[in-house]
């Protein structure tokens, strides 16, 4: 068997920065398993894998397509960077001739269309709520003797987003070092599954109007670079806090990206990012 597979860097226009995620092109049914193993094989934060829905369906002429997404360790129900990659995929490599992709997901339906050299992704929004002190655990694990300004949790997400304080710089979370053994021995009872760590921004001029770096230990993946799902529920936090609905976001991980932003009605956000098509080959099995 082969199946057409490429790796995108995602919220990013330069290779080898951003997010790479590996996008799988399905001309058929997979076997079930096979969507793990692949995952594992290729080993980044996500697979993609891309499915037609209907016979006839055709990646250069559909409009509408299946997609699912893999870390190496488990199937999620959303991530942002990796359908970006998937609409780069379709849009770029496979000449897409519709001006919006709709892919049906475990989230919903999700839709992404071009806007000059960036591609828009509408993603569900998600409410994270201020929390008591018993999740205070995890926000020593993560950041030590920093100083917290905030704490807020996502139930529909199972994400904990920890704001530093505002007199930190964007290199006090550049340089906080992190342990995933800490993580995972502070939070084992399911409850959180992916930690945002942010910060306010310097929104003058072009600045970015927040910063932040999330990790995800619990599924296989200790840091992100740059995180799709992780800005749907940021989107809303920053939104309140700044009073804003478009926004310059900046992910500080080693690798970096950044999303532009922009908060809708209905409970929707808008996250626009680039992207670099690094590798395109077969996987053969």
């Amino acid at each position: 068997m082969q199946i057409p597979i490429f790796t995108v860097d995602a919220f990013t226009n330069r290779p080898f920065s951003g997010n790479p995620a590996a996008v799988c092109l399905l001309e058929n049914d997979l076997d079930e398993d096979l969507h793990q193993k692949i995952a594992t094989e290729m080993n980044l934060s996500e697979t993609a894998f891309i499915r037609k829905l209907k016979p006839g369906d055709d990646f250069t002429k559909s409009s509408c397509f299946g997609l699912r997404w893999f870390t190496p360790a488990n199937e999620v129900p959303l991530c942002g960077h990796a359908t970006l990659a998937s609409a780069a995929v379709l849009f770029h490599t496979q000449k897409n001739t519709n001006s919006v992709l709709t892919f049906v997901t475990l989230s919903g339906e999700l839709k992404a269309r071009q806007v000059k050299d960036h591609i828009v992704l509408d993603l569900p929004l998600y409410t994270a709520y201020p929390q008591v002190s018993q999740n205070f655990m995890y926000v020593c694990a993560a950041v030590g003797d920093m100083i917290v300004q905030d704490v807020r949790y996502s139930p529909d997400t199972k994400k904990l987003l920890v704001r530093l304080s505002d007199t930190y710089e964007r290199s006090a979370l550049e340089n906080l070092k992190v342990s995933a053994q800490r993580f995972l021995s502070a939070e084992k009872t399911g409850k959180v599954k992916g930690l945002i760590l942010t910060l306010k921004g310097n929104s003058s001029g072009k600045g970015h109007d927040f910063y932040s770096r999330y990790f995800a230990p619990w599924y296989g993946v200790l840091e992100d670079p740059v995180t799709g799902s992780a800005h749907a529920v940021l989107s809303s936090y920053w939104s309140e806090q700044l009073g804003k609905k478009e926004m310059l976001a900046c992910q500080c991980s080693r690798r970096g990206g950044e999303l532009k932003i922009s908060v809708c009605n209905e409970g929707r956000v808008d996250i626009a990012g680039q992207t670099a098509v690094v590798l395109k080959g077969n996987l053969t099995f």
